[in-house]
């Protein structure tokens, strides 16, 4: 059964609140950079929020994350579907797997491997809850 389509999201009228808004979307998006870099920092959800708070903030900024090759079909499908692609969750698989794989050699104690070990169990929980979107 198809999920409805996505209903835009208004700008808020607010000048103040789009200010926060628009903050909080830039400081999300950030982090969703890094984390494609850094081990350990999930960038999806992160750029996953920074749409959110474009939606509400800004049509410029959340229009160019939208049609980013990337990143905007990864928000279409989570928007649209609320799901990823099967190729999407397998690439957030391995990549989840390589990071914190790697982490968890390069950190000097049993206490951090363990943390790391919950974290990777989290965040793979997640993406395996995540629905498969169909083709």
């Amino acid at each position: 059964m198809p999920t409805p389509a996505a209903q835009p999201i208004q700008v808020h009228r607010s000048p103040v609140v789009r200010g926060l808004y628009l903050v909080a979307g830039i400081l999300s998006l950030v982090a969703g950079i890094a984390g494609a870099v850094l081990p350990v920092l999930p960038a999806t959800p992160f750029v996953l929020l920074a749409a959110a708070c474009f939606a509400r903030s800004s049509d410029r900024f959340h229009n160019t994350l939208l049609n980013h090759r990337i990143a905007g079909p990864i928000i279409a499908d989570w928007r649209e579907h609320h799901a990823m692609k099967r190729k999407t969750k397998q690439w957030a698989a391995l990549m989840m797997v390589v990071s914190f794989g790697t982490s968890m050699l390069v950190v000097p104690t049993m206490w951090h491997r363990l943390m790391l070990l919950g974290m990777a169990l989290v965040l793979g929980i997640f993406i395996w809850w995540v629905p498969v979107r169909p083709e």
